[in-house]
This record gives structure tokens, sequence and C-alpha cells, in this order.
């Protein structure tokens, strides 16, 4: 491992960290995000997604459109 995969490696868990991971200070919003995301009334036969951050150590999920 190398200065560049380090980079690569903190680039990718800060997006995770801003853009995703959920904040109890902030009532369960990532930082990046202005208000609560909309709710699905039927979550029923929806397809949950799972994309694999750093290589599998951490896990974002979300639904299907």
């Amino acid at each position: 491992m190398n200065e560049t995969h380090a980079r690569h490696a903190l680039a990718a868990y800060e997006r995770h960290y801003n853009g995703h991971r959920p904040h109890r200070a902030r009532n369960q919003l990532p930082p990046a995000a202005d208000q609560q995301p909309i709710a699905v009334p039927e979550l029923e036969g929806r397809r949950l997604l799972r994309t694999r951050i750093l290589g599998g150590v951490i896990h974002e999920y979300r639904y299907a459109a």
C-alpha cells in the first residue's frame, strides 16, 4: 500500500461518512443531507440493494427504484 491508496480509501470513507451515514446529533441525517428522505409506504416486494464500500468493510443499503 502507498500514499495514493491511502488517499483513495480515506476519500471513499469521507464520502460515506458525510453522504450516507446517519448521525444521532442530526436526527439520523447524514451531514450532507438537508431533509429526511421521503418515506416509502409499501416496502413489501421491493428489492434491497447493497453497495460495498472500501472492499466490503462498509456496506450501504437502499431500495431499488
